[in-house]
């Protein structure tokens, strides 16, 4: 028995959106990720507000902007069904099953449709708001001060998703909370956790140990023998107090007794386990001659400790309560934690799960490298779509979309899971093909900021959330994914230019060979990414693809709009360059020149006095191995000898189209 599907309407961001679980292969882990504001919090603060519900009330900040014009207006003729907050829960069972808890819930008596249908549902009570507005001078604002008093809490049970719409709601049928309660237990560790640092007060330095209280009065009200030896100890200790306080205390009551002539006035032990517990103990570390209170840890480690003792906590909750269906949520696990202790979470946390029967647990996170350890079958994906958002499931959906390109897709499993797990939370992507480019790219990102400084509505680079990525000549692969998370990206290569030669193989014959040239005299390009992105046609097709080429040299192939845009190579000072390393020379010779002693990655520096070519220059003077070297001696000179570089013009209007 598990819960298939999630809806949820009229909440908050969340105006109508579906989860959908992979439990088909019995995963039950979802990691929910998406940026900053895109709903995660509010997915599970739906379910605490319901299942919660004498704890956590709802107010008129929980509904949807969009309907609170509507709420504001409300009159005899509003529908308050379509404004309704709804929760919806889709629950497969099967035969094996035990039907105890879940068949008050069964509608269809037909063997072979085992699904049930559960509503949550917050609605106005608009007779009884109406009613109380009469007399109100400022309606707006009282409704939107005191609406939690007017919303009603009711759960039903339903066949047809068309039942809870207006013209069919009376086919809903209720259901009490406590049904809800002997089916689905729900437990939730919230991101806000009240870990304490050192130089929190003395109240607050208690937290883990407080657990323990939690732990203990769990167990020992459930499982009683297994704390049998605590509890005869405390009993020992009363009966040894109860004599000690009648010789120390006899005195004291010597008067009273006398007083009201009452002769079994006395004071006895009364210890509380729970009380000895919660005020007399404490978690510590460090050897036993020289241990260190909690709070001395620091706070990373402090979190995991606190989430590994709630989570055993929960756990025994899970096993005690032995309801149908276990639903466990865990908000971002990832607070004050480094990234090492991160993957250490992930690695663990599937281990502990798996103890628990029959759990389902859905964790929230904006940490990639928790994404990185986990199953790309797990990710769903939170977008903001206009006014709402949208739950993708990745894998599935991003599959269908690489129909016939399956070693992409097979890539970008690898890729993203080990690699750039980053890209799921970035608001902006620079990919970029090599490792003088990966080098230089911070310092350019400064450049331009600086440049734009003082420009009206400019944005720093250095403050927008942007990934900047090596991949090589991978860029295409990624086309798909890029479209499916409509993320601003920019990605940076090389026109890499070659011409057609006939040549003569081993045996004899008339093969094409593609030579790598000057961009001037060439009539094709080996890069991939930019015959990918910009529709190349085939080369067969000669007239086609000349004409194809002539625009890309030109660079009138894009006109910048859409969410991607290829950044190469073009003319500038009269030479159009092939790579960035010869591009890069191009627009610096002078101060190359001039600072050629302090330049590594160089050879035949002399060259730079008589070769005026740049492409046949370049392919002098750089040695074979020295890119890394000649990007790490420029940038060396930027930022010690403030040497200032300019930027090659493909690259610099790349990061102005990226900053907008």
């Amino acid at each position: 028995m598990y819960i298939s599907k999630i809806q949820m309407k009229n909440f908050r961001l969340l105006k109508d959106v579906t989860l959908e679980l992979n439990n088909e292969k019995k995963k039950n882990l979802a990691l929910l990720i998406g940026r900053n504001n895109s709903g995660k919090t509010s997915f599970i603060m739906l379910f605490d507000k319901f299942f919660r519900n004498s704890h956590v009330k709802f107010t008129y900040d929980d509904f949807s902007i969009k309907l609170r014009e509507r709420i504001l207006s409300i009159a005899e003729d509003t529908d308050v069904n379509e404004l309704a907050i709804k929760l919806i829960l889709t629950i497969n069972y099967t035969a094996e099953d035990s039907l105890e808890n879940i068949s008050d819930f069964i509608l269809d008596l037909d063997p072979d449709k085992k699904v049930v249908k559960i509503l949550f549902e917050c609605s106005i009570d608009k007779k009884r708001l109406l009613n109380d507005l009469t007399s109100v001078e400022n309606k707006k604002k009282y409704t939107i001060k005191n609406l939690s008093n007017y919303l009603l809490t009711d759960i039903y049970v339903f066949d047809d998703d068309k039942d809870y719409e207006s013209a069919n709601r009376s086919k809903l049928i209720r259901k009490d909370f406590k049904l809800i309660q002997n089916l689905i237990n729900f437990q939730v560790i919230h991101a806000k956790r009240d870990v304490a640092s050192s130089e929190s007060s003395s109240q607050d330095k208690k937290v883990l140990s407080s657990l323990t209280t939690q732990y203990f009065n769990k167990e020992n009200k459930s499982n009683s023998e297994e704390f049998n030896e605590i509890n005869e100890s405390i009993t020992q200790m009363d009966a040894t107090l109860d004599a000690k306080y009648m010789t120390y205390f006899d005195e004291f009551l010597k008067n009273s007794k006398e007083f009201l002539n009452i002769e079994n006035i006395k004071v006895v032990s009364d210890l509380q386990s729970k009380e000895i517990i919660s005020n007399f103990s404490k978690i510590v570390y460090g050897s036993e001659d020289n241990f260190l209170p909690e709070h001395l840890n620091g706070l990373g480690f402090m979190n995991i400790l606190y989430l590994l003792l709630k989570l055993e906590i929960k756990k025994n909750y899970f096993k005690s309560d032995k309801r149908d269906i276990n639903l466990l949520f865990i908000e971002e696990p990832e607070a004050h934690t480094h990234p090492q202790m991160q993957y250490i979470f992930a690695n663990k946390i599937k281990n502990i799960l798996e103890e628990i029967e029959g759990l389902q647990t859905i964790i929230t996170t904006h940490s990639s490298h928790i994404v990185s350890q986990c199953d790309f079958e797990d990710i769903r994906y939170f977008k903001t779509h206009t006014d709402n958002i949208i739950i993708k499931n990745f894998y599935s959906d991003l599959k269908e979309k690489y129909a016939g390109e399956e070693d992409y897709f097979k890539f970008i499993k690898q890729y993203l899971t080990i690699n750039s797990s980053e890209l799921f939370f970035a608001k902006k992507i620079i990919f970029i093909e090599g490792t003088s480019e990966k080098l230089l790219m911070p310092y350019f990102l400064k450049i331009i900021d600086n440049e734009n400084s003082g420009a009206e509505s400019y944005v720093k680079l250095s403050s927008q959330n942007i990934s900047i990525l090596e991949v090589g000549a991978n860029a295409k692969a990624f086309n798909h994914f890029l479209e499916f998370l409509e993320i601003k990206t920019l990605i940076i290569t090389d026109i890499d230019a070659t011409k057609d030669e006939i040549k003569k193989n081993d045996k004899g014959k008339d093969v094409v060979v593609y030579k790598a040239c000057e961009v001037a005299t060439s009539n094709n390009t080996s890069n991939y990414t930019l015959k990918y992105f910009l529709n190349a046609p085939k080369r067969k097709n000669e007239d086609e693809f000349n004409e194809w080429f002539s625009k890309l040299k030109e660079n009138t192939l894009q006109d910048g709009e859409g969410t991607i845009k290829l950044a190469y190579q073009t003319a500038e000072k009269g030479y159009q360059a092939r790579s960035f390393e010869d591009a890069f020379i191009n627009v610096n010779i002078d101060i190359i020149k001039t600072n050629r002693s302090e330049i590594n990655g160089l050879k035949k520096k002399s060259t730079l006095d008589s070769d005026t070519n740049i492409y046949s220059l370049t392919k002098t003077i750089l040695k074979e191995d020295g890119k890394s070297d000649f990007a790490s001696s420029v940038l060396f000179m930027a930022l010690s000898k403030e040497v200032n570089w300019e930027i090659p013009s493909y690259i610099k209007e790349g990061l102005k189209w990226i900053a907008q």
